[in-house]
């Protein structure tokens, strides 16, 4: 069939595919005279995303998003973990949301599906989009990257995130902003894949730390293990833990 690209409602296929994402038209400053003229529109397709997004996802029980690498393969240990991840969120009762993309997505989104609980996947316009992912069953596909993160920490009561490339760093790092700047309620961030994650712990001990730029209670906001079981409890209680706070005000 040839190359596709999904676009909000639109899927483009073939010579139908422009040369950018809806992103890079939105956020390109060489095109200053299109400000006046097309951002008004773009507006309201953003608040359309929004209100797309707000609609569908308002019903979800509790959530727990889950990232990682879209290359990793179905046989990598990443893609092992996170299909057992999916399931025990399941069996826990949360609904799983991913990027509803191949790799490590799709075997978080494959677990839960497998064990009887709900799995969402948020996609996203990309040059290389493959699609959402056959374990999906609520899908919804974003051109604008900053309405779907809002999606993924709006609906989340826990981020856990495994082994993944340039898009899964972002990912962590915005939500230990997040929490660490109070912009949302604090909930657990869990690495899983200890070996992967433990030079980037320990550049952040040794140069982030130690220069001054974070302190120790911000180390605090991020939990590690390799324990599936480990990684659920560590969401479990931390919603125990807010539903009494929210009790005793």
């Amino acid at each position: 069939m040839g190359a596709e690209r999904h676009r909000g409602a639109v899927t483009l296929r073939r010579e139908s595919i422009p040369p950018s994402t809806a992103d890079e038209k939105l956020l390109d400053s060489h095109h200053r005279g299109e400000w006046k003229t097309k951002d008004a529109w773009r507006a309201l397709r953003i608040l359309s995303e929004f209100v797309e997004g707000f609609d569908t996802l308002a019903d979800l029980p509790p959530a727990v998003s889950v990232f990682g690498s879209a290359r990793s393969t179905p046989d990598s240990p990443e893609c092992e973990l996170a299909a057992d991840l999916g399931a025990a969120l399941a069996e826990a009762g949360y609904a799983v949301i991913t990027g509803g993309g191949p790799g490590v997505m799709e075997a978080a989104n494959r677990g839960a599906t497998e064990a009887g609980g709900m799995s969402v996947g948020l996609g996203i316009e990309l040059p290389f989009e493959q699609g959402l992912n056959d374990w999906v069953d609520i899908g919804i596909d974003f051109r604008y990257f900053f309405v779907r993160k809002t999606m993924f920490v709006k609906y989340a009561q826990a981020f856990v995130v495994l082994p993944g490339g340039y898009g899964t760093l972002d990912e962590l790092f915005e939500a230990i902003t997040l929490v660490q700047t109070k912009k949302v309620t604090r909930f657990p961030v869990i690495l899983m894949g200890v070996d992967y994650w433990t030079g980037l712990l320990e550049w952040i001990k040794s140069t982030l730390l130690k220069g001054g730029k974070i302190s120790e209670a911000d180390l605090e906001l991020i939990q590690v293990t390799d324990d599936v079981d480990e990684a659920v409890q560590i969401i479990v209680d931390a919603d125990a833990a807010l539903a009494e706070a929210n009790g005793n005000r």
